[in-house]
């Protein structure tokens, strides 16, 4: 089940992780949210390191955990 977040507006949303691979050949992750679960990409849960913070006009992001 993919990791959901509702804002204090009540709309929910789902967490997604998309790999890229860099010129460089590293490979590197984008995080994302999205009003439905996707199979491919959803997350059952937030990152290590990684807290889930609302901005102010409602949408969920990843922030680094102090």
């Amino acid at each position: 089940m993919a990791f959901s977040f509702t804002n204090s507006k009540g709309k929910t949303y789902f967490l997604h992780e998309k790999v890229r691979t860099l010129k460089s050949g590293a490979k590197s992750s984008l995080y994302f949210f999205a009003k439905e679960a996707r199979d491919e990409g959803s997350l059952d849960s937030v990152p290590n390191g990684y807290m889930v913070s609302e901005s102010k006009n409602g949408l969920p992001v990843l922030k680094k955990a102090t």
